[in-house]
């Protein structure tokens, strides 16, 4: 049977939103996927403003986070992460849609860096999150050709 990492990782992508009732709840969808890279998207509803009126930091570390794990779960092997950080960059008002888009930058053994940019609707980023990856045994979804 003929590996297809592109196939592999969305077969991944979906196994893993299934599973994540959190990022369902959030509104959280998944537009794009490939191996070492996810774009996932998310409203700001009024729910998610903080005591400012803006978007609550956490949600939108969230997002940068769930980003963050379809990237490095694109494999197909389970990976969780070893530690992160963001940079707020600029406010996001109520109503605003925002975009992460995660990129492997190295994966080298069982460990990975991924940079997630997170902009609004205008394009403009608002927060840059990185990410170390760690893998662990076993696989998101049984790989072609394995035994079951």
């Amino acid at each position: 049977m003929t590996h297809n990492p592109q196939a592999l990782a969305e077969s991944a992508a979906a196994s893993m939103y299934e599973a994540d009732t959190c990022s369902r709840w959030l509104g959280i969808t998944v537009e794009a996927v490939r191996p070492g890279y996810a774009r996932l998207s998310m409203q700001v509803r009024r729910e998610f403003l903080n005591g400012h009126g803006i978007c609550h930091g956490g949600l939108m570390f969230t997002l940068a986070d769930s980003a963050f794990a379809f990237a490095c779960n694109s494999h197909n092997i389970n990976t969780v992460a070893a530690g992160c950080s963001i940079e707020f960059l600029k406010p996001v008002e109520g109503g605003d849609m925002l975009t992460a888009e995660a990129t492997e930058q190295v994966l080298s053994g069982r460990h990975g860096i991924y940079d997630i940019r997170v902009t609004n609707r205008a394009g403009e980023a608002v927060a840059l999150f990185r990410g170390k990856s760690a893998q662990i045994k076993g696989h998101v979804v049984t790989p072609p050709g394995a035994a079951q």
